[in-house]
């Protein structure tokens, strides 16, 4: 039997495959705050995909799609867990897509995004490694430079 490094939460959402340097980065980004119920963290498990993982439970609480999406900028082979009377219901393999909408900051203090109240809006160009171009600028940014919404 696998040992459990984390309790086992009734329901909600384990996010896991996270890199162990990126799992801090990631729950400032879920906004831990706002949440009512306990958050349970692991970092540097084993793990044969990747290494050195993280895992995130988040108890009584579902992410919506834009917080998967700003987890697959971080973490491209993160798996998200639904959990529901301590089965998992749903398995989500986090995915980009082609197009970020009000998920990420341009960070170019020339964009017009810097200046005036307009969405953001970043094509994906590559995910591996991560590379993504604003679409009012056109500055390339990588994993390292993105500047992620809701820190």
């Amino acid at each position: 039997m696998k040992e459990r490094r984390i309790p086992a939460i009734k329901d909600g959402t384990v996010i896991d495959h996270l890199p162990s340097r990126d799992t801090f980065r990631i729950i400032r980004i879920l906004n831990p705050q706002e949440f009512k119920h306990p958050i349970n963290l692991a970092l540097n498990l084993n793990s044969k995909k990747i290494g050195s993982k993280g895992v995130i439970k988040i108890d009584s609480r579902f992410l919506t799609q834009s917080e998967v999406n700003k987890i697959a900028i971080l973490a491209p082979n993160a798996t998200v867990s639904i959990i529901k009377n301590y089965k998992t219901t749903e398995k989500i393999q986090v995915k980009l897509p082609e197009e970020l909408v009000g998920v990420l900051n341009c960070t170019n203090p020339v964009c017009i995004t810097s200046k005036e109240v307009i969405i953001s809006k970043f094509k994906v160009l590559r995910e591996k490694p991560l590379e993504v171009k604003c679409h009012y600028c056109e500055r390339v940014y990588g994993k390292d430079e993105v500047e992620i919404k809701g820190k």
